[in-house]
């Protein structure tokens, strides 16, 4: 078994801004949900590991649905949103807020 992290903060970001088209932006939204209340100093220990579960496993190579084919990205987002489910209390407005500044700087504006 290696001792490489599955989660990285780089790698994170290089999965991000790789694949950010091709994933769509739900997938990205809450991916970054995720990241910026992993961020956040008072988000507890056990919500941060569920938050780098979920994130190590959006950016794992291999994983249950390969991410080339086409809805190849459904796993991953069941994965995200199970995590933001579980820690829902812990997110904050103001991750909610940075995710969709991002988002829409990569995606340009919501259509309504």
């Amino acid at each position: 078994m290696s001792n490489t992290p599955l989660y990285t903060e780089p790698s994170f970001w290089s999965k991000l801004k790789s694949y950010a088209k091709a994933a769509g932006r739900d997938v990205v939204e809450l991916a970054l949900k995720l990241y910026y209340c992993l961020q956040d100093p008072d988000t507890p220990k056990w919500a941060k590991t569920i938050i780098i579960g979920a994130l190590a496993y959006f950016i794992m190579p291999v994983d249950a649905i390969m991410d080339f084919i086409p809805g190849g990205y459904v796993d991953d987002w069941g994965a995200l949103a199970g995590a933001l489910a579980t820690v829902v209390t812990h997110i904050k407005d103001s991750h909610v807020q940075q995710a969709k500044t991002k988002t829409t700087e990569w995606f340009g504006a919501e259509e309504r």
